[in-house]
């Protein structure tokens, strides 16, 4: 037996608890006397829905852990374990699960405190599950990281200033030993990133001002939601708008002025970034501005300020270390991304301050590195993985300090 119909079957199973277990519990309530019952009745079907509905995910889970570990037994036995035994020993459980606690179901059961267990139980499952695929990440990328740094030194891939990963697939072919040096991918990630940064900080701070200070709330609530569909629209979009548009435009502007700009350049990139990155820090900013108490202003208009005044020397301070924490979560975002750089910066790792130039990021050199048929040993291959937790470890610092910031200059209000 497969999993989906299986998993079908234990779904039908639970809804089919909780309305009966539901059911019970009404009428016996509603028959009652004298004695009162401690939970609703919603809750003895959910009790019904958690004795079915834990084992059996118990059960799957072991399932799949032994599915995917080498015991050494004969396949038949395998099949005959993996496709009955292990079926029917779920189904049993849910059954019994479902039928047992419907048993139980009477005035003088408790299962709130049942619930709460089994939801306290899954938070912590929850939370162990992302601790735990975090760690996965970062060993993952360690282990190859490694690899890379036993064929190409760490001077070289700190330190270096050419980035050429092409190296000769046989030992006879001729080709370049491959040159390594990350120094031009992290200055272009850094100029696109700056670009972007100006261009999304000051106008997405400014809009949360607007629409929190100034605006009407029949404005605030026609507004908000269309400049939100910004963070909705693909990337790609975003990339084809840089290309099409934005690069070439910035060209003709350059060529009219006597300037010499391609139409893959960091500027064009990092505009269109940053205009994708508005909607990020507006949202942000906007929710940490509604968020400083009514009394401040009301205190700082009652001593003759203005609204700008307030916006300025009572506002902004307040929500500052929010601001500070959202903006710097938003230089994550800038980071990461790829597809506008690919399509509108290209893939030059060219190590330049000049914005009219056409830069690369990392994330666009891994995208290259793993593109195709790639020997895994290689050490251009391995250097994905290498750009990989250097950029791993760049963002988690930036967020590292923006929790930091937050909770050092966070006011605490009544």
């Amino acid at each position: 037996m497969s999993i989906s119909p299986l998993i079908i079957v234990l779904l039908a199973l639970c809804a089919a608890g909780y309305w009966f277990g539901s059911k019970k519990a009404l009428a016996i309530n509603t028959n009652r006397t004298s004695r009162v019952f401690s939970s609703r009745p919603h809750q003895y079907g959910m009790y019904v829905v958690a004795w079915g509905a834990v084992p059996s995910v118990v059960l799957l889970v072991l399932w799949f852990v032994l599915s995917i570990t080498p015991v050494g037994a004969s396949a038949t036995f395998t099949e005959l374990v993996e496709r009955i035994l292990f079926p029917v020993v779920i189904l049993l459980a849910a059954v019994g699960g479902v039928f047992f606690s419907f048993k139980k179901i009477d005035a003088d059961l408790r299962v709130r405190k049942t619930l709460e267990g089994v939801v306290y139980g899954v938070l912590i499952l929850a939370s162990t599950l992302s601790i735990f695929t975090t760690i996965g990440i970062v060993f993952s990328l360690l282990f190859e990281t490694l690899q890379f740094f036993e064929k190409v030194p760490l001077s070289e891939f700190f330190l270096g200033l050419e980035w050429s990963p092409q190296t000769a697939l046989r030992a006879d072919q001729v080709g370049s030993s491959g040159a390594f040096g990350a120094i031009p991918l992290f200055a272009g990630t850094m100029l696109i990133t700056l670009i972007a940064m100006i261009v999304a900080v000051p106008l997405g701070l400014m809009s949360a001002i607007y629409m929190t200070e100034y605006a009407s709330s029949r404005f605030r609530a026609t507004v908000k939601p269309i400049l939100e569909i910004l963070a909705g629209i693909p990337t790609v979009v975003y990339g084809f708008f840089a290309a099409l548009t934005v690069g070439v435009f910035f060209r003709d502007v350059g060529t009219s002025l006597g300037l010499s700009v391609v139409s893959e350049s960091a500027l064009a990139a990092g505009v269109v970034m940053g205009m994708m990155i508005i909607p990020f820090i507006s949202s942000l900013s906007d929710d940490i501005i509604m968020a400083v108490p009514q009394s401040l202003r009301d205190g700082s208009y009652g001593l003759g300020a203005t609204r700008s005044e307030t916006v300025v020397k009572v506002i902004i301070p307040a929500a500052l270390p929010g601001i500070v924490g959202a903006i710097l979560l938003a230089v994550s975002r800038a980071i990461g991304e790829t597809m506008i750089v690919v399509m509108a910066a290209g893939f030059a790792a060219n190590l330049t301050a000049n914005p009219l130039e056409a830069v690369t990021t990392v994330t666009v050199q891994i995208v290259g590195l793993l593109v195709g048929d790639q020997e895994f040993d290689s050490a251009k291959t391995l250097a994905a993985f290498a750009l990989a937790l250097v950029l791993f470890a760049i963002t988690l610092v930036l967020n590292v300090i923006a929790l930091v910031v937050v909770r050092k200059y966070r006011e605490k209000y009544d």
